[in-house]
């Protein structure tokens, strides 16, 4: 069997806001309650499984590689909900979108601070 990602978890102050934001804003099906944790999975079946601490949660980074459609979709509900991007994760590059490896990324926080990217192409181009 090969190695897959399969799930991890997302520490959050509220599992189940923070579930339906991140569900919202990259376009997936809505979450799912599963033992201790609000699902939500993405379209390659990994699940982030939040769930609500007991401490204030510390800032993590989750990337999406996304179709050039997806990218667009996201951004848009970004900006629909006036949020801030940047091209790059230092958040030096203010509502500007980078073209790293020949695609589109850009980077935006959640509720709780952890640093989300979406990007079309992965890191170094696609593989051949």
């Amino acid at each position: 069997m090969t190695v897959q990602l399969n799930h991890t978890i997302v520490h959050c102050t509220d599992k189940h806001a923070s579930a339906r934001f991140y569900a919202d804003i990259l376009g997936l099906a809505a979450p799912a309650e599963f033992g201790p944790f609000v699902v939500v999975r993405t379209d390659n079946d990994v699940s982030l499984d939040f769930a609500d601490g007991r401490d204030a949660p510390r800032p993590q980074h989750y990337a999406f590689l996304v179709s050039e459609d997806r990218f667009d979709a996201i951004h848009a509900r970004i900006r629909a909900r006036g949020l801030t991007w940047w091209a790059d994760p230092h958040h030096t590059l203010e509502n500007r979108v980078n073209t790293n490896d020949g695609g589109r990324g850009l980077y935006w926080d959640d509720p709780d601070g952890h640093g989300l990217e979406i990007l079309t192409v992965p890191y170094g181009g696609w593989r051949r």
